[in-house]
C-alpha cells in the first residue's frame, strides 16, 4: 500500500468563467521509504501539489490517502494533528520564529503535540547535535548564518521522527556549499528509511532523488526512476 496516494486530484481557483486549474487531474503514488523529487517551473502546479500533500490545502475534488486514510472531509484540527505527526517540513525560507532560540524552534512542533518539556529536550538537543549545531542551541536565528538556520529547520523536521519529510526548495536561499550540506543531510534521512518528497524547479537538485516526477500546467508529464 502506498504511503502517499492522490487520485485524479484537481485544484481549481475562481470556479466559473475564469477558472484556473492549478492541478488538472493529478494521480501519484509514493511508497514508504521512497525519495521523490517533484520538479516544475513557477506556475506549474508543484507548490499547489506540495500544499495538498502536506495537508496545508485541500483539493477541489479527487482523493488523497495518507497511509491508507482518506483525508478528504477532515476538519482543520484533524488535518493539523495528522500533519504534525506524519510530516516534517523544510521550507526555503526556514520559517523559524525570530524570538525563539534554535532549541525552542526545534521544540515547537513537539509543543503542539502536547509533549512534556523533559521529553521535548530529549528529542530537540540530539536533533540539533545531529545537524552540527549542538553548540548553538541557545542562539537566535539572527545570530546564525542562512545555512545554520536551514539546519535548525532540518532538526525541527526530524526531531519527532516523522515518516515523511517534505522539503520545499530547501537550498533556494543558500550558497552552493551550504546547499550541498543540506542535500547530504536529506540524503542521510532517506538512507535511514524516511520517505522524502523534494519540491524543486532545479534539475540539478532533482538529480539527488532516485525518482523524478515532472509537473507542467497542472499535469504530471513525466515520472521516471533512475
Amino acid at each position: 500500500m502506498a504511503l502517499v496516494e492522490v487520485k485524479n486530484v484537481y485544484k481549481i481557483y475562481n470556479p466559473g468563467e475564469n477558472e484556473v486549474h492549478a492541478l488538472d487531474g493529478v494521480s501519484l503514488s509514493i511508497n514508504r521509504g521512497e525519495y521523490v523529487a517533484i520538479i516544475g517551473q513557477s506556475g506549474s502546479g508543484k507548490s499547489t501539489l506540495m500544499n495538498i500533500l502536506g495537508l496545508l490545502d485541500v483539493p477541489t475534488r479527487g482523493v488523497y490517502k495518507l497511509d491508507g486514510k482518506n483525508v478528504a472531509g477532515l476538519s482543520d484540527d484533524e488535518l493539523s494533528d495528522i500533519r504534525n505527526k506524519e510530516i516534517g517540513f523544510i521550507f526555503q525560507g526556514y520559517n523559524l520564529i525570530p524570538s525563539l532560540t534554535a532549541k525552542a524552534n526545534v521544540e515547537l512542533p513537539l509543543v503542539y503535540r502536547g509533549m512534556p518539556a523533559e521529553q521535548r529536550e530529549q528529542l530537540s538537543i540530539p536533533a540539533l547535535q545531529r545537524v552540527g549545531l549542538g553548540h548553538r542551541i541557545n542562539h537566535l536565528p539572527a545570530q546564525m548564518s542562512g545555512g545554520q538556520q536551514q539546519r535548525v529547520a532540518i532538526a525541527r523536521a526530524l526531531a519527532a521522527k516523522p515518516p515523511i519529510i517534505l522539503a520545499d526548495e530547501p537550498t533556494g536561499n543558500l550558497d552552493s556549499g551550504s546547499g550541498k550540506e543540506v542535500m547530504n543531510m536529506i540524503h542521510e534521512l532517506h538512507e535511514e528509511g524516511t520517505t522524502v518528497i523534494l519540491i524543486t524547479h532545479d534539475n540539478e537538485i532533482a538529480a539527488n532523488a532516485p525518482r523524478n516526477v515532472r509537473i507542467q500546467d497542472g499535469k504530471i508529464v513525466e515520472d521516471f526512476t533512475r
